[in-house]
C-alpha cells in the first residue's frame, strides 16, 4: 500500500484524507450498485469502510498490505455490503455476484524482486489447493491482518470459536499438504 496514504490516514491530514475519500467514493458507489442496494445504504457502507480503513492504518495493520488502498478499501466494503444484504435478508443472483467478483481488480503477489524460498514456493502452491473457505480465513487473518472477531463480522461465521476452529483446521491441512 502507498506509504503516503497510510501516513495521511494516521496523522489526520484533512486535505489528503478528503482527497482519498472523494477519489474512491464514486467508484465504490458504482461498484456497489451491482448488489442492488440503494444509494443511501451504499454511502453509509462506504463511510464505514473508510473509517475501518483509517482504524487499520492507525493500528499499524496496513503496513504489510501489498494491495493498493482502493483494492483494500473495496474489499472491506464488499464484506460490509454482504452483511447489509444479510440484514435485509436479500439474496444476490449468482451470475450477478460472479460478474461483480470478476470485475474486482486482482493484485498480483509481489516479492519485491526476491526469489521465493523453497518453503515459500511450497506454501504458495499448496495454499492454492485449499478450499475457498480456508483461503478466505487465512487471507483475512494473515494477509489483511484482521482479528478473529473482525473476521466474524465480515463473513458468514456465527462466532469467534467457529473461526478459530476453521483457521486451526486450515493450518493443519496446509501443514499436512506441505509435509507430503
Amino acid at each position: 500500500m502507498e506509504k503516503n496514504h497510510i501516513v495521511s490516514l494516521i496523522h489526520s491530514k484533512p486535505k489528503e484524507i478528503d482527497n482519498l475519500y472523494t477519489s474512491n467514493r464514486d467508484a465504490f458507489l458504482n461498484f456497489g450498485k451491482k448488489y442492488g442496494l440503494d444509494y443511501d445504504d451504499l454511502v453509509d457502507i462506504y463511510q464505514e469502510a473508510f473509517i475501518a480503513l483509517r482504524k487499520y492504518a492507525i493500528s499499524g495493520k496496513l503496513n504489510k498490505v501489498k494491495s493498493s488502498l482502493k483494492t483494500y478499501l473495496f474489499g472491506i466494503g464488499k464484506y460490509m455490503i454482504y452483511d447489509r444484504l444479510k440484514e435485509l435478508n436479500k439474496t444476490v443472483n449468482y451470475d450477478t455476484l460472479k460478474k461483480v467478483e470478476d470485475s474486482i481488480e486482482v493484485v498480483p503477489f509481489e516479492t519485491e524482486n526476491e526469489e521465493l524460498t523453497i518453503e515459500q514456493q511450497l506454501l504458495r502452491s499448496h495454499f492454492k489447493k485449499l478450499g475457498k473457505k480456508c483461503q478466505e480465513v487465512l487471507t483475512l487473518f494473515y494477509s489483511r491482518g484482521l482479528t478473529i472477531d473482525e473476521i466474524v463480522e465480515c463473513t458468514n461465521y456465527t462466532n469467534n470459536s467457529v473461526v478459530r476452529s476453521q483457521k486451526s483446521r486450515c493450518i493443519k491441512t496446509l501443514k499436512n499438504m506441505i509435509k507430503l
